[in-house]
């Protein structure tokens, strides 16, 4: 049985390796994977890494006149420390951030769910969940790498723990909380249970039970007597079982309790994350610039997300619009679909974008529409029984 652990995030950049598309996008079976787990991870890609290079490399010479420094890194990696519930939507917010705030551009991204360890104490999986960011570090400005100090580093650690929210943990936090509280609980009937067992044991030791391992036998008088070395080797056969028991229940008694300090901290945690949740509800909802302002970055975010899930299918199969208005509209509906379940998008929320003009107006726009002379309605949502109307120009 899993079960949560309090974390903080952290992120780091390093000169990306050549087998890290092998390694991120899983092209190969690694040793230290959880395979059944593996379904469970996300890939978003804009560009591959080789495609990304030849660009820099050609940017670079058509900015500043020189070809790119052999020791450059104008490609790096970052393993970014994320939640089991971290979403491709969290992690698009992150990139944006990044490269409004320090000019890197994220063009691949992949979640890892399937890597960790098993617990030597307890036996139970420790998942290691993290995210891959490749980042294209070109300075648009001259052509070369970027250049950052060290408190740009440290405000990369501000942006990544702000956007994945791991410190007020504001996502789901009463619900993990109360996960956490019946995980707890469930640990201490345990507890008690191997308790009563232990104290079970020790009183059978007592019992009349044991007379029966006591071996007599007359003597030429007729007199029982004990045959001591028989009574003795029944006696370190039970005791030599009863021992390995008690120091086996020993072991799962430290394993649950280590488990259950464990539980308690992180619900202490969690309850601090909910008490700040409830702070920054509160304040949203009694300031309507606030809450305008709340409402217009999740819904900016909720597009972004879509946009670059389409982007994404495009990179996978380049001709995937190039077909009639009601698949490219069958399309459309699948990739919202998967980005509603994946990152926790309500119907509604994608209902409102397409409301939206400028929005609609900015999504349709990569669809391929103009391939077939096509026109359509802002006012209707292109989703599930809420189709967009779509006529051709005349």
């Amino acid at each position: 049985m899993n079960y949560f652990i309090a974390v903080k995030t952290s992120i780091n950049f390093k000169a990306v390796k050549t087998d890290s598309e092998a390694h991120n996008f899983r092209r190969k079976t690694f040793d230290y994977i959880k395979k059944d787990l593996t379904e469970k991870n996300e890939y978003w890609v804009e560009n591959k890494i080789s495609d990304r290079f030849r660009s820099i490399e050609a940017y670079c010479k058509d900015k500043s006149g020189r070809k790119l420094q052999k020791n450059a890194l104008p490609i790096r990696e970052a393993v970014v420390v994320i939640k089991e519930n971290t979403t491709m939507q969290d992690l698009h917010k992150l990139s944006k951030r990044l490269e409004e705030e320090l000019r890197i551009r994220i063009f691949q991204i992949a979640i890892h769910r399937d890597e960790g360890h098993y617990d030597k104490d307890s036996k139970e999986w420790k998942p290691n969940y993290h995210a891959h960011l490749i980042a294209d570090w070109q300075d648009l400005e001259t052509g070369k790498t970027l250049k950052h100090q060290s408190f740009h580093y440290s405000k990369m650690q501000d942006i990544t723990a702000e956007c994945l929210k791991m410190d007020r943990g504001i996502s789901g936090s009463r619900g993990r909380l109360e996960a956490i509280e019946f995980k707890i609980q469930k640990k201490e009937e345990e507890l008690l249970l191997l308790n009563s067992r232990i104290t079970e044991m020790r009183a059978e030791l007592n019992s009349k039970k044991f007379k029966d391992l006591i071996v007599k036998e007359n003597d030429f008088l007729g007199f029982s007597k004990i045959k001591t070395d028989k009574t003795i080797e029944n006696y370190e056969r039970v005791f030599k079982s009863y021992n390995t028991e008690l120091l086996k229940n020993k072991e799962i008694l430290q394993s649950k309790t280590k488990i259950i300090t464990e539980l308690k901290q992180n619900n202490i945690e969690l309850t601090k994350e909910v008490s700040l949740l409830k702070n920054k509800l509160s304040f949203i909802l009694s300031s309507i610039t606030a809450y305008t302002n709340e409402k217009e970055i999740y819904f900016n975010s909720v597009k972004d997300t879509i946009i670059k899930a389409i982007q994404f299918e495009k990179f996978k199969q380049p001709k995937l619009f190039d077909t009639s208005k009601e698949k490219i509209i069958a399309i459309l509906d699948s990739i919202c679909k998967k980005v509603s379940e994946k990152n926790n998008i309500p119907f509604s929320s994608l209902e409102e974008i397409f409301k939206n003009p400028d929005s609609s107006l900015e999504i349709f726009s990569l669809l391929n529409f103009d391939n077939h002379g096509i026109q359509y309605n802002t006012e209707h949502i292109p989703l599930q029984q809420k189709r967009k109307k779509i006529k051709r120009s005349q």
